[in-house]
C-alpha cells in the first residue's frame, strides 16, 4: 500500500523466541545531569548579579543588590545549594515524565507518568517518530499513542522491528493532514469547538494536561491532531 511506504520490517536471527526488550532512560543519568546544571547555574548567579549592577540601568536591580550583599563564600555556596535542590526537583520530575518501552512478540507496553498502556500485536499497525514524539497507529490509521520520547531512536526502532513490528521513517498519513483554522469544513460535529479550546490551552504552558485531554476527545470523534509550533493540523481516521 502506498500509505505504508518507508515502513521497515526485519527479523533478527540472534533473538530468542519469547525474549522481551525493555528500553528506558537512566534515572540516575537524568537526575545527575539536572543536578549538575542546577549547580552550575547556582555558581553563575552571583556573577550575573554583580554584572547587572555594573550596567547604567538593569532589570531586577533591587534583588541583585540584595543578593550581592551576602558575604562570600556564603553567597556562592548558598546559590549552589539552591541550584542543586532545584536540579533534584527538576530531575525527579523528568524521570517521572520519561517514557519506557517494553517490547515482546505479543504486545508492546508504554509506561509514562506512573501509567502503563499495553497494546496487543493485532491492534498495532506501525510505529514512527514525529520530531521528539513516539507515535503508534492502529490498523484503521487511528492514533493509539503519542508520547514524548528521550530514548535512543535507533535502538528503539531495532527493538521493535526485531520483534516483527512495523517502523516507519515518517507518518504514513502525513499527506492527509490539513491545517486547522476556525470554521474549517469537513470536521465532525463538535470537533471545531474542541480544536478552538485546544488552541487556547496550548498557549498556556500550565495547561499541557488540558491540551492532552482535548486530543483524546478529538480522537474519540475520529480526528487525529498533530502540532507544528503553534499550528494545529488534522486528518480523519479511515473507516474501512
Amino acid at each position: 500500500m502506498e500509505e505504508a511506504r518507508n515502513v521497515s520490517l526485519r527479523k533478527s536471527p540472534r533473538r530468542r523466541a519469547g525474549e522481551t526488550a525493555e528500553l528506558a532512560e537512566s534515572a540516575w543519568a537524568i537526575v545527575l545531569f539536572c543536578v549538575a546544571c542546577g549547580a552550575v547555574a547556582g555558581a553563575l548567579l552571583p556573577l550575573l548579579a554583580r554584572w547587572l549592577l555594573t550596567l547604567p540601568w538593569a532589570p531586577l536591580e533591587g534583588p541583585a543588590e540584595l543578593l550581592t550583599s551576602v558575604p562570600e563564600p556564603a553567597l556562592t555556596l548558598g546559590t549552589i545549594a539552591v541550584g542543586v535542590l532545584g536540579g533534584l526537583l527538576l530531575g525527579f520530575t523528568a524521570v517521572h515524565e520519561s517514557l519506557s518501552v517494553r517490547v515482546s512478540d505479543t504486545h508492546v507496553t508504554l509506561t509514562v507518568r506512573d501509567s502503563a498502556q499495553e497494546f496487543p500485536r493485532e491492534e498495532i499497525s506501525v510505529f514512527f517518530r514525529d520530531d521528539k514524539q513516539l507515535v503508534l497507529l492502529g490498523p484503521d490509521s487511528l492514533e493509539l499513542a503519542r508520547e514524548h520520547c528521550g530514548l535512543n531512536w535507533q535502538r528503539l526502532a531495532d527493538a521493535l522491528t526485531e520483534h516483527g513490528y512495523a517502523w516507519a521513517e515518517e507518518d504514513p498519513y502525513r499527506a492527509e493532514f490539513r491545517r486547522w483554522v476556525p470554521g474549517t469544513p469537513g470536521l465532525p460535529p463538535g470537533a471545531d469547538a474542541l480544536l478552538r479550546a485546544r488552541a487556547q490551552a496550548r498557549k498556556r504552558e500550565d495547561d499541557a494536561k488540558d491540551a492532552r485531554e482535548l486530543r483524546g476527545e478529538l480522537l474519540r470523534l475520529g480526528v487525529v491532531v498533530r502540532d507544528e509550533e503553534k499550528r494545529q493540523y488534522w486528518r480523519l481516521v479511515r473507516r474501512d
